[in-house]
């Protein structure tokens, strides 16, 4: 069978009603991969997706870098009229995701109960950081919030040190955005096979919790949770750490098996490291002061250099600036990055940069069949902007 060339989600259409990063992320993988995601703006929204409390600049290219791919329909759901054209879409989308607080939807009409009528193969997923029926389902919350009541802020960070923030927003990210993602493709797929949509539930203080598969099981065989910094994976051992080079750097060491320890204690001429690989306790500790003046006593490049035909898992920590540059990147008009996988047959581009809210409203609107007399209509009555 030849291979086709054409997006794996050609063809489905997603109505985008999110409006901060875990949503914008999630319809970001889906437009990427040749999804119509329309993002249902608020009239007047500068940017959807972007924090308030961020400079403008960061702004800008944060609403850039996940919004690409998109069209952009501003729409008044507090009007009848409003969540009237929004159900007359529904009547044709594949897919909803929101993010509101549990019962927005519900209020403004346009929860999962009124478009199932309407479309009942279509998928529903709802993103929030503590789920539709949990104790806390009604509180604010941001990433660190997620982090802090699923019990990973508690793992991460140096031993007798407080809980560390992460650069990468785990809990928006893996918790909502990669959640959502999985929920809604398998759920395409049942809708296929079976004519009937179903709703989705994502909770990111639930996904991080179920993520957490390596601590769950420490805690399941020792009966006690383990301690920040301490565990085989987050610092306790001397096979699995950063170590500081003389320049300032680091290098990741993430030997955990043997024959890479091994490796490496050959390189670093130290085999009486050897037997300790996974010491534990103070032995431990001392192979770690042992590591860090041996790194410590020559530059990043230096070990790079000494290390890289030497298969041992260690490897520099780039910057940012030099992680992207060995990264491919995709220009048009702006510079973007890639999607986070390779398919065959399916080559990445940007068909389309961010739309300024509203950009594709007539667009749309035509689409569903609304005539240019409703339209103007509906722009005179704020409806559509």
């Amino acid at each position: 069978m030849p291979l086709s060339h054409s997006k794996p989600l050609a063809g489905i259409e997603v109505l985008d009603l999110t409006r901060l990063l875990p949503g914008a992320v999630a319809t970001l993988h889906l437009a990427d991969l040749g999804a119509d995601v329309v993002r249902i703006d608020e009239p007047g929204e500068a940017a959807a997706a972007s924090a308030e409390t961020a400079a403008p600049n960061l702004r800008s290219a944060l609403f850039g870098a996940i919004n690409r791919n998109k069209r952009s329909l501003a729409l008044d759901l507090k009007q009848p009229a409003g969540r009237d054209i929004f159900l007359r879409l529904s009547a044709s989308a594949n897919v909803i995701v929101e993010s509101f607080r549990p019962g927005v939807v519900e209020r403004l009409g346009v929860g999962y109960e009124a478009v199932r009528a309407i479309n009942p193969r279509l998928v529903y997923c709802s993103i929030t950081g503590y789920g539709q029926t949990s104790a806390h389902r009604a509180f604010a919350g941001h990433d660190i919030n997620y982090l802090a009541m699923s019990g990973v802020a508690d793992q991460i960070g140096a031993a007798g040190g407080p809980p560390v923030l992460p650069n990468l927003q785990i809990g928006d990210l893996l918790g909502g955005s990669l959640t959502a993602v999985m929920g809604i493709l398998a759920a395409l797929v049942d809708a296929q096979a079976h004519g009937t949509g179903r709703y989705i539930d994502v909770s990111m203080t639930g996904s991080l919790l179920a993520h957490s598969v390596v601590a769950l099981a420490s805690m399941t065989a020792s009966g006690e949770p383990p301690e920040r910094g301490g565990s085989l994976l987050s610092g306790g051992s001397a096979c699995y750490n950063y170590y500081r080079t003389l320049d300032g750097r680091y290098l990741a060491v993430g030997a955990l098996e043997p024959k890479f320890w091994h490796r490496l204690c050959d390189a670093l001429e130290r085999p009486a490291l050897k037997p300790m690989h996974l010491a534990g306790g103070e032995e431990e500790r001392r192979v770690k002061e042992e590591l860090r003046a041996i790194f410590g006593a020559h530059t990043m490049a230096y070990w790079v250099e000494k290390l890289q035909d030497v298969d041992c898992c260690v490897t520099p920590v780039w910057r940012l600036d030099e992680a992207v540059a060995r990264e491919t990147m995709v220009e048009n008009g702006i510079a973007n990055y890639a999607a986070p996988l390779k398919m065959s047959g399916c080559e990445f581009h940007v068909k389309r940069t961010a739309p300024a809210p509203g950009e594709h409203s007539e667009e749309i609107l035509c689409s569903a069949g609304y005539s240019s007399g409703e339209i103007a209509a509906f722009r005179e009555a704020r409806v559509v902007y």
